[in-house]
């Protein structure tokens, strides 16, 4: 399989994933200040914290007021990652590969990237944001399904679930980072009805909230934290993403199970050994900043080293635009 065409899908899937989170956030967000006092409808920095990008937000707009934030995260094709700028690179990714993806999957994508571009050319997602976020995770949720259904489970397909996967365990990990490290800055705010609603919005950003409750019931941060970091089997969990990333990682290279052929397997099987054999006790006696710093370092370099593991020749010949927007994320 070429270099070219391995990154190029590995990139559409991730840039269509990161428009997906971020459409969750903003809708999540968005609901969670409506009728709400002023603690809560100030909450619109903390979103930018999320995607990583605050200091490229306080250049270009100073103040975080709810329509700057949503503006900067739908539209703004000077923020790389916003969902306009992920979906036109997700189309561009795809345009390169037409003969390895569907010819649904191709089709849809287009119609994906209309969908963003009328919104973005009427504004409409700042008078209706719940409608446009809504379009957009459906039409993430079709494009899964589409590539799941009609592309044939190979080393494309493989490489297309690393970056979902990839992107999916980041931002997760982001998501329960802010929570406790922006939105708690005080310990009395522990244990309030607000944090109850924070952290019912957290799991409603990961579409979690329907399965926690059904694993524990009553909302609590550290059970939270356990649900969306250490759960095995809800599919937006840091643990699921890499379960499912190793198995892939493993069909690509041809290792056998617990093997590893190269820096990225090696680095990948670490990373998930030491979290599978990790308790929440374990994470919160570390402190959930400092834990979720150091997986997000140690994610970083598996992308890092599948980038010089199989697409190495591609960024050598023509610094990859891919690569750029990976690094300030």
């Amino acid at each position: 399989m070429l270099s070219r065409v391995a990154d190029s899908v590995y990139w559409m899937s991730r840039y269509i994933e990161r428009a997906e989170n971020v459409a969750r956030f903003i809708d999540v967000n968005y609901n969670l200040t409506l009728g709400e006092g002023i603690p809560l409808s100030t909450q619109w920095m903390p979103l930018v914290s999320t995607t990583g990008d605050d200091e490229l937000f306080r250049e270009l707009y100073g103040e975080a007021t709810g329509e700057n934030v949503m503006q900067f995260l739908a539209y703004d094709t000077r923020n790389p990652n916003s969902i306009y700028s992920c979906i036109s690179a997700a189309r561009e990714n795809a345009r390169t590969i037409r003969e390895t993806i569907t010819a649904q999957m191709w089709k849809h994508i287009n119609e994906f990237y209309l969908m963003v571009k009328s919104n973005a050319d009427e504004s409409k997602a700042l008078s209706e944001p719940n409608y446009f976020c809504d379009q957009v995770k459906l039409a993430s949720h079709t494009l899964l399904g589409l590539t799941y259904g009609t592309m044939s489970h190979g080393e494309p397909w493989h490489f297309s679930r690393l970056g979902r996967l990839l992107e999916r365990a980041d931002k997760t990990s982001r998501l329960v980072d802010v929570q406790y490290y922006l939105l708690l800055p005080k310990a009395e705010d522990v244990g309030t009805s607000v944090d109850v609603v924070r952290w019912s919005a957290l799991l409603r950003s990961a579409s979690a909230l329907t399965m926690y409750r059904r694993h524990y019931g009553r909302i609590t941060p550290n059970k939270v934290a356990e649900f969306l970091i250490l759960n095995h089997e809800f599919p937006r969990s840091i643990m699921h993403c890499l379960m499912l990333m190793a198995t892939s990682l493993n069909k690509i290279t041809g290792s056998g199970e617990r093997f590893f052929s190269c820096h990225s397997e090696q680095l990948l099987g670490r990373l998930g050994t030491d979290i599978n054999y990790t308790t929440i006790e374990n994470v919160i006696e570390e402190g959930i900043h400092n834990f979720i710093d150091r997986f997000q370092t140690r994610l970083n370099e598996i992308g890092l080293a599948l980038q010089e593991d199989f697409f190495t020749p591609l960024a050598t010949e023509s610094a990859s635009p891919q690569s750029q927007t990976q690094s300030s994320s």
